[in-house]
């Protein structure tokens, strides 16, 4: 990046917007001094959400499936009610086909994605496309099953996810490794430390139309637009507490057109109701409030922190470094920015920058074993974040340059 690059504006018109959903955070607005920049590892809960749970527990709280009475049966109807919220969020164009099922979070729904569908669709000779540099959860589940079937003489082969220098995937070296035998990509929506969209639309062009697509988007669902209608992929897993609602619950949808219907094994046991009652309420406040505006903001703020840290030699910021500036002719930060000093150490900063009230994650990021070997301190915004807390961290990390 040239120092001459002018930064486009911000978004001056969604401030007075802005302020009014802040406004709705119980937990922002009774800690004006701080400023929570960690919500990609979890997300606050607007007070809607926060109504929606005290409802559903004193009015009419019951067991899911398990009972005729009216409570009951009231809560068991606000389940499937729930299937068909995310069925709508996710501009599903077939709900009669697809299926949605509620678990603790994303790496429940990857694991049970592994475990009872992945497992009985691959056979001897099958390969399968694994993104080593993208989280644990969408890492790990897909190893172990490949693990399982070896120990039963069913040798399946593991090839990783290509990446280009900017650490997006190289869509163009992934057409060249996908053969007959690919079965299975897993994939990331927007990756947890290098805040990239990661262009799902060119994985499907280049992986061809029989290869299976799984999709981490645990850092997408409730940051930015999402229709699985543009999305030709196969499954959709998202956690709830990075979504506004409860921790404990998330969702997967399945497409069910490639392969066997996705139906979880063993016994369900109880729902985690009060959860489902928040992420439906989170859905709606979402929703409500305009993703498209939401994902405005928060890559605003990411481009207004990443055009200051380029400009302090003593910071690296990882991942793409054309997407730095807020004029950037590429793609922005969808609201994470991930950085290293020159000269403290990323767990002293992180000490540091907690000390003047700043909460930011620093860390390895439970980055699987192709991602980063060094520690960073990632930022991650959403709606309630403000520029004024954005400008306050820059002048901070100003005088430590």
């Amino acid at each position: 990046m040239s120092g001459t690059e002018v930064a486009v504006a911000f978004p001056d018109d969604l401030r007075s917007w802005q302020s009014g959903l802040r406004a709705q955070f119980p937990i922002i607005a009774g800690h004006p001094d701080l400023a929570y920049l960690d919500s990609a590892a979890t997300a606050q809960k607007p007070q809607a959400v926060l109504d929606a749970v005290t409802e559903y527990l004193t009015t009419g709280n019951a067991n899911a499936g398990r009972g005729t009475y009216p409570w009951a049966n009231r809560t068991t109807a606000r389940i499937q009610d729930a299937e068909q919220r995310v069925r709508r969020f996710l501009g599903d164009p077939e709900p009669d086909r697809s299926g949605v099922h509620f678990v603790s979070g994303t790496t429940e729904g990857l694991r049970l994605i592994a475990r009872d569908w992945l497992a009985g669709h691959l056979r001897d000779g099958d390969e399968i496309i694994v993104p080593y540099a993208d989280h644990s959860a969408n890492t790990l589940p897909w190893q172990e099953v490949v693990d399982l079937l070896g120990r039963q003489g069913i040798r399946v082969g593991v090839r990783a996810m290509p990446y280009d220098p900017a650490r997006d995937y190289d869509h163009r070296a992934l057409a060249g490794m996908v053969g007959q035998r690919t079965r299975f990509i897993a994939t990331t929506h927007v990756h947890h430390v290098y805040g990239g969209d990661m262009n799902i639309g060119r994985i499907r062009a280049a992986a061809g139309p029989g290869a299976v697509i799984c999709l981490d988007a645990a850092q997408g669902v409730g940051h930015l637009p999402l229709s699985v209608a543009g999305l030709d992929v196969d499954f959709v897993v998202f956690s709830g507490h990075k979504v506004m609602a409860l921790p404990g619950t998330g969702a997967i949808w399945s497409a069910n057109r490639r392969g066997p219907v996705f139906a979880p094994g063993g016994w369900s046991g109880t729902p985690n109701t009060s959860g489902i009652v928040s992420l439906v309420a989170a859905l709606d406040w979402l929703e409500a409030a305009g993703l498209e505006r939401i994902a405005r903001w928060t890559v605003a703020l990411g481009a207004r922190l990443t055009d200051g840290l380029r400009r302090l030699p003593a910071y690296q910021v990882l991942g793409c470094q054309r997407s730095l500036a807020a004029g950037s002719p590429v793609q922005q930060r969808h609201g994470i920015v991930t950085f290293r000093h020159r000269g403290i150490g990323s767990n002293d900063l992180g000490f540091i920058l907690a000390s003047e009230g700043f909460m930011v994650r620093a860390d390895g990021h439970c980055q699987a074993e192709g991602g980063e070997e060094t520690t960073s301190v990632r930022v991650s915004v959403h709606v309630y974040n403000t520029v004024d807390e954005i400008d306050r961290l820059l002048e901070l990390l100003t005088s430590l340059n």
